[in-house]
């Protein structure tokens, strides 16, 4: 696969800064060096990106004890786990599909991504790798495991089609959220966006805007959202291990009113259906530190 597709370009050069992610573009790899295979093999959650069987793109979090997630070979990851009951996810990856992965490891601010391929495999998924690279630590907010409860079995979901004023409350407080996009093709990718609480904006029921902030540059999730509007959202809620997914259309809106500080654009988001798993999950994590970098 092509470092860049015509989307993720075109924003490069908008913004001024496709000098910047030629050069950062150079570390994305499609085999896994054996940092990454160690750093994977370390985390007790990962978050995937995939298209459900109509098209529709979602976020969903898997979770396992460490080495649940880990390196098979050069070019190909195990997760020993499917997503659970209910996840929007379930029945499109027991076929061939293409996903997008991040393992975030909020204590220690770090993060990894890898897109490629995904098949199922007895109770879990192989995924051959076709892009592998790290992120910087930037606006990842520091937290600390609590507990993890592998014999809990997380409710079964409720769905809707607008968030209520609870759901809408969760998203104003939260300080992190996964993103799920694809491209043109249907390549899939997953990332993180992180700030204060508030970044993540609730303009009505349907409608969401968060702010892009400097990064890498490579801008794969603008790129994406450029070319294919179709776009995912998961909200963890870390204190009890419930998750808030959320399926839609985005845009990118370049008016500077928009703009919060600190931001290269907004990105807006309308939702067509809300995945709502409350209550207790399996992995819980301890009170937020918030990235110093933030704007």
């Amino acid at each position: 696969m092509a470092p860049f597709h015509s989307g993720e370009l075109a924003v490069q050069q908008r913004m001024g800064q496709a000098d910047i992610a030629d050069r950062v573009g150079r570390s994305i790899r499609a085999d896994i060096p054996a940092v990454a295979a160690s750093f994977l093999a370390e985390q007790p959650m990962v978050v995937i990106a995939a298209a459900d069987d109509a098209g529709r793109l979602w976020a969903s979090e898997l979770v396992g004890p460490p080495g649940f997630m880990h390196a098979v070979d050069a070019d190909t990851i195990a997760v020993d786990t499917q997503p659970t009951a209910g996840d929007p996810l379930r029945e499109a990856l027991t076929h061939p599909a293409r996903i997008g992965m991040i393992a975030l490891q909020p204590q220690r601010r770090r993060r990894m991504r890898i897109n490629g391929a995904a098949t199922a495999a007895g109770g879990g998924l192989r995924i051959a790798t076709e892009q592998v690279y790290a992120n910087c630590p930037k606006y990842i907010t520091r937290r600390h495991i609590e507990s993890y409860h592998p014999d809990l079995e997380p409710p079964l979901p409720r769905r809707s089609t607008e968030l209520d004023a609870r759901q809408q409350a969760a998203i104003t407080a939260a300080d992190a959220f996964f993103v799920a996009t694809a491209d043109a093709e249907g390549n899939a990718d997953a990332s993180h966006r992180g700030g204060n609480p508030g970044f993540l904006q609730v303009l009505s029921p349907t409608r969401l805007r968060w702010p892009d902030y400097r990064g890498n540059s490579m801008f794969m999730t603008l790129g994406n959202i450029e070319v294919n509007p179709r776009c995912g959202i998961l909200v963890p809620d870390w204190t009890t291990g419930g998750t808030l997914q959320l399926t839609g259309t985005a845009e990118l809106t370049w008016a500077p009113e928009t703009f919060t500080t600190g931001a290269q654009c907004s990105i807006d988001f309308t939702v067509t259906e809300v995945v709502e798993r409350a209550g207790a999950g399996p992995l819980r994590w301890g009170p937020p530190e918030l990235s110093p970098v933030n704007p």
